[in-house]
C-alpha cells in the first residue's frame, strides 16, 4: 500500500495514489464495522492521546471509538481543564506529552499551524484534526468515500461547496483533494465569505446558488462559522437562508441524482432545510458520521505501520 508519511497533517503533501490507498483501506473498516466484531489489533499495544483545544462532537468521538476498535489505548485530554489554561506554551505542552511515550496524537486547534508545530516537537504519529482554517484531512477523506461509495467514482464529477468558504478548513481540504482527483469544483457563496485569492485555486466562483448548482452531481453545504466571524458578513440568517440556505428549489437546479453532503453540525433554517438533510434518498450525512470512523481507522493503521516499520529500522 501506498502511503509512506510520518504524520497526517494536510491534504497537500498527499498524492492521489496515496489518497486512494486511504480510501481502499477505510472500505475494509466499513464492512468490519457493519460486522458482529468490530474490533482489531493493528493499534494493540499502542497509545493513541486526543487533545482538543476546540470544541468537537463526531471529530472527537469517531477518533476516539476509531482507537478503541483498534485495539489502542485510547486518553482524552480535557484541554479546557488542562494547564495551557495556566499559561503553558503549546511547545512545554508538547515536550510534556513526549516524555509520556506516546504513540499517536491527534490535535485539533484553533490556530492555523499550531498542530504542524507539535508534530515537529513530538516522536510519534500526528493527526491533524482541524486547524483554524488550514485544513481538516481527515474530513475531507471520509466526504471522499462517501461519495466514491455513492458515485461509483471520484473523478470528473461536478462538485458544489457551498456557504462560508473563508472560515472553513473542510472547504480547503475538500478543494484540494477533490482537484487532486481531477473533478470540477465550484463554489458558491456571498463574495464576503470567499477567501481572498479564490481565483487562483482552480476552481468556479459562484454568488448565484441557482447558477452554481446546475448540473451539480454533489452539493456539499457548510456551516456558518460565527465564531471565527468579527464583523457583519451577512445581512441576517433569514437573508443568507432565502439567498443560499439549500431547499428543494434551489436544489432542481443540480442533477436529479446529486447527494446532499454537510460536515456538521448543522443550523438547520439557515444553511439548509431539515426535510432536504433529512431526505434518505438525496441526504448522505449520516453516511458522512460513519465513513468517518473508517477513515480514521484506516489513517491511524497507516500512520502506526509506518511508525513501527521506523522504530525496527
Amino acid at each position: 500500500m501506498t502511503y509512506t508519511h510520518r504524520h497526517l497533517l494536510g491534504i497537500e503533501p498527499l498524492h492521489p495514489a496515496e489518497i486512494t490507498t486511504i480510501l481502499d483501506l477505510a472500505e475494509t473498516y466499513v464492512e468490519q464495522n457493519r460486522s458482529g466484531d468490530k474490533h482489531s489489533d493493528a493499534l494493540r499495544g499502542l497509545t493513541q492521546i486526543n487533545m482538543f483545544f476546540e470544541n468537537s462532537t463526531r471529530t472527537q468521538a469517531s477518533f476516539e471509538l476509531a482507537g478503541k476498535r483498534l485495539g489502542a489505548d485510547v486518553m482524552n485530554m480535557s484541554m479546557q481543564t488542562s494547564s495551557v489554561k495556566k499559561g503553558e506554551t503549546l511547545i512545554d505542552t508538547a515536550l510534556t506529552l513526549n516524555a509520556m511515550h506516546p504513540d499517536l496524537l491527534v490535535v485539533r486547534h484553533p490556530h492555523s499551524g499550531a498542530v504542524d508545530l507539535l508534530a515537529q516537537k513530538v516522536n510519534c504519529a500526528v493527526l491533524n484534526a482541524g486547524d483554524g482554517r488550514h485544513e481538516h484531512p481527515t474530513q475531507a477523506l471520509l466526504d471522499a468515500l462517501t461519495i466514491r461509495r455513492k458515485k461509483g467514482r471520484l473523478h470528473r464529477l461536478t462538485i458544489a461547496i457551498c456557504g462560508d468558504i473563508a472560515h472553513s478548513r473542510v472547504a480547503r481540504s475538500n478543494l484540494i483533494l477533490l482537484g487532486k482527483m481531477e473533478n470540477r469544483v465550484r463554489l458558491i457563496g456571498p463574495p464576503t465569505l470567499m477567501p481572498t485569492g479564490v481565483a487562483e485555486f482552480g476552481c468556479e466562483v459562484y454568488d448565484d446558488m441557482k447558477k452554481g448548482l446546475e448540473g451539480a452531481d454533489v452539493v456539499m453545504m457548510l456551516r456558518l462559522q460565527k465564531e471565527r466571524m468579527d464583523g457583519g458578513f451577512i445581512p441576517s440568517e433569514r437573508e443568507y437562508y432565502h439567498r443560499y440556505g439549500l431547499d428543494a428549489e434551489k436544489l432542481a437546479f443540480a442533477k436529479d441524482d446529486a447527494i446532499v453532503m454537510h460536515p456538521g453540525p448543522m443550523n438547520r433554517g439557515v444553511e439548509i432545510d431539515g426535510t432536504i438533510a433529512d431526505d434518505i434518498n438525496r441526504s448522505v450525512i449520516q453516511e458522512q458520521v460513519e465513513m468517518g470512523v473508517a477513515v480514521r481507522m484506516a489513517a491511524m493503521d497507516l500512520l502506526a505501520r509506518n511508525l513501527r516499520a521506523a522504530r525496527a529500522a
